[in-house]
């Protein structure tokens, strides 16, 4: 559970939309995400290297990531526009709409630390006792999360970005004195908690401070902050779970975007023995039992959907049983207590999050509370102890909320409290889930928002025009709750669309594995359809055509892009945000360790060279008909800005009619809330004019 975030090219139109969850902040035990945002595991990106942009031609044209690749004359001409008054204060009175995170318990349980962007950055916070007035404990422009709570209670660990660049350090916040000091921070170089000793003396961390994509598992003394080394790795090796305070550990290796293998390192010995996915391309998620040398395993090898499965090593023949029942649906994560008294997991029903838990030993049924008309309910940190669990709970109309849950006494305490200021969340559009139809016949699942005064008629037509959002990943999935920036294009008149085409996550193996490779050219026009269908089945008779506007984050930034020039015409306008305009030039150019596990998705640039030009929306720049924004972080180190800068070169030296927008102090997307507002805003401006 910790490799969806860095295996995507980016779920970050997910943050977006559930910007007011603060979903991305808090880790379970095993280090394990367990938001709906997928897995967020902060071991983020390497290496800023230099770039000079060349003559245009549809090959790579630049080298490189990150703001050293860009000079200041480029960024102040690219700089964002101002908004207008007006619509800068109706997206500030939206995106002030704020939940803080669902935190972690102090071992005492008395207080509750979380991570919480109302003063416009991410920073740690705490209250103490439900309810209470909240405390900041962080500040600066780093952006800040906590990443866990030392057993002791005197001490959190807190990881420190800037600006997107996705290098984040670690430090050590005292909860006494609210002191700060670094333990690790290094330009260029990922570091990621993994694990603090249960005598709070040492921690265990992952970095790549040897190479750009080779990750060591490191043990650090606190009291004098001497480092040895754990274990050297040589590739994308992180820590995935621990026994016995560390003796032993499990080790993941990732080979792709959906494969990976587990070992056992015993750090006494030093000696380290393959558990599952050697030899294979399956895709696993793994944690230790209950039980001696037994392993509990997510996987959707043995079928379609993925189901959790137990797995004992020392047997002869290594089998996988199943402790989930068969059904149609994914079980889309999973967590572990460190007592390893009760497994928690979620069902990915149709986008809708179910939560459910099991006995860890005998792997029978837990009940847990329902919450009736909750669109995602989802497990967060669970004590050392295993009393507690942070349970969240989104509806479409209201920021998550967060309680505790006690597992003996099963009590559900409320501790954080969500603000709505001068919003009436009520009105808030519900999600309905639809589908439109292919060219070949598949039903595309897709989630649309209706301003009241656009829902459908009788016969299903409308006059409003539509935004078309694809969502990144591209193993990403769009899915139903409380989305402020999808709630600000419905206020704005807009009908706001969210498909899931065939490569999304969330429905089975088969679906999410069809836009591997070469395979992708036989399902992109997924992209082109969409529009097709919604024109011919929502345009009024003897009405005007409808106006469809399509946008997207990474690799939804990437669709559009597809859908403005190789699909010209479907569209009536487009925005492209952080998406890649060449795919040989993105892998040549995205961080080491990325280009490793994008390789398995997109194909290889060198092997592949021909087939990804083709899927490459550079080639098709001649096509362009309706008018393009894109917009691009310059700090980016998954999709170097030089995507963005090659593309609207290309298009300004063909005079054909373009905008781009570059901020200098973002990444993979905004996360500073005034950029947000601003990406938004410029966004909502671009298609008002254009589709009105």
């Amino acid at each position: 559970m910790i490799d969806k975030w860095f295996k995507n090219d980016n779920n970050i139109e997910l943050a977006f939309k559930k910007l007011t969850n603060e979903e991305v902040m808090e880790t379970t035990n095993r280090n394990a995400p367990v938001c709906k945002l997928r897995s967020f595991f902060i071991l983020l990106t390497a290496v800023i290297s230099v770039c000079t942009l060349q003559p245009n031609r549809a090959n790579a044209q630049y080298s490189g990531h990150g703001l050293e690749t860009v000079n200041a004359e480029t960024l102040k001409k690219y700089a964002p526009p101002a908004l207008s008054p007006e619509m800068s204060n109706k997206l500030k009175k939206m995106f002030d709409i704020s939940s803080p995170g669902m935190g972690m318990l102090s071992p005492d349980k008395k207080t509750l630390y979380f991570t919480w962007r109302v003063t416009g950055q991410s920073h740690v916070w705490k209250i103490d006792g439900p309810k209470s007035f909240p405390v900041q404990l962080t500040s600066g422009v780093d952006a800040v999360t906590v990443s866990d709570i030392a057993p002791n209670g005197k001490f959190l660990i807190l990881s420190k970005d800037v600006n997107g660049e996705e290098n984040p350090g670690l430090f050590k916040l005292d909860t006494t004195t609210g002191l700060i000091e670094p333990l690790y921070r290094e330009k260029k170089v990922q570091v990621s908690l993994s694990y603090i000793t249960n005598d709070s003396q040492y921690i265990y961390y992952v970095a790549n401070n040897k190479k750009p994509d080779a990750y060591s598992i490191y043990k650090m003394k606190l009291a004098d902050k001497s480092v040895e080394t754990v274990f050297d790795g040589d590739g994308v090796w992180y820590m995935a779970d621990q026994k016995n305070d560390a003796e032993k550990i499990l080790l993941v290796k990732y080979l792709g975007a959906k494969q990976n293998e587990y070992y056992e390192l015993d750090t006494k010995t030093k000696a380290l023995t393959p558990i599952i996915g050697q030899n294979e391309k399956e895709e696993y998620d793994v944690a230790y039992g209950a039980k001696a040398n037994e392993f509990i395993v997510l996987t959707n090898k043995l079928g379609d959907f993925k189901k959790l499965y137990k797995l004992v090593s020392k047997s002869e023949k290594k089998e996988l049983q199943p402790i989930t029942a068969d059904i149609k649906y994914d079980v889309s994560t999973f967590s572990i207590d460190d007592k390893r008294t009760r497994i928690v997991y979620n069902i990915n029903r149709d986008g809708y999050t179910e939560l459910k838990a099991m006995n860890a030993k005998n792997f029978q049924p837990i009940a847990i509370p329902k919450f009736p008309g909750a669109d995602h309910v989802f497990a967060g940190k669970t004590t050392r102890d295993g009393s507690y669990t942070m349970v969240g709970i989104v509806t479409s109309k209201a920021p998550r909320m967060a309680y505790s849950y006690n597992w003996a006494s099963k009590k559900l305490t409320q501790w954080v409290v969500p603000s709505a200021p001068e919003v009436d969340l009520s009105v808030f559009a519900v999600s309905q889930l639809m589908s439109y139809e292919t060219r070949d016949g598949v039903k595309i699942p897709m989630f649309v928002r209706f301003p009241d005064k656009c829902k459908l008629s009788i016969n299903n037509k409308t006059s409003c025009p539509v935004i078309v959002h694809f969502h990144g990943g591209p193993e990403g999935q769009s899915e139903p709750g409380f989305s402020t920036m999808a709630q600000a294009f419905v206020n704005e008149g807009f009908i706001f669309v969210e498909p899931n085409v065939r490569g999304s996550d969330g429905y089975g193996k088969k679906w999410i594995d069809m836009d591997n490779g070469p395979l992708r050219e036989n399902v992109i026009t997924d992209i082109e359809d969409a529009s097709i269908w919604i024109k011919k089945n929502w345009t009024k008779e003897n009405g005007d055509k409808l106006k469809v506007g399509v946008m997207g984050w990474s690799y939804g930034g990437y669709s559009t892009l597809m859908a403005m020039t190789r699909f010209a015409g479907a569209y009536d306008a487009g925005v492209a945000l952080v998406g890649m305009s060449n795919l040989v030039s993105f892998l040549n150019n995205t961080a080491p360790y990325r280009r490793i596990l994008r390789i398995s998705e997109y194909g290889d640039p060198e092997k592949d060279k021909e087939a990804l030009m083709k899927l490459s929306p550079i080639t098709y720049l001649d096509k362009v008909k309706s008018p393009l924004m894109i917009v691009q972080g310059a700090n980016d180190p998954r999709v170097p800005v030089g995507e963005a800068l090659q593309i609207q070169q290309a298009l300004d030296k063909k005079k054909i009619p373009s905008q781009l927008i570059i901020f200098a102090d973002e990444g993979h997307g905004s996360a500073k809330k005034e950029n947000q507002i601003l990406e938004v805003g410029n966004t909502i401006e671009f298609f008002k004019k254009h589709l009105n």
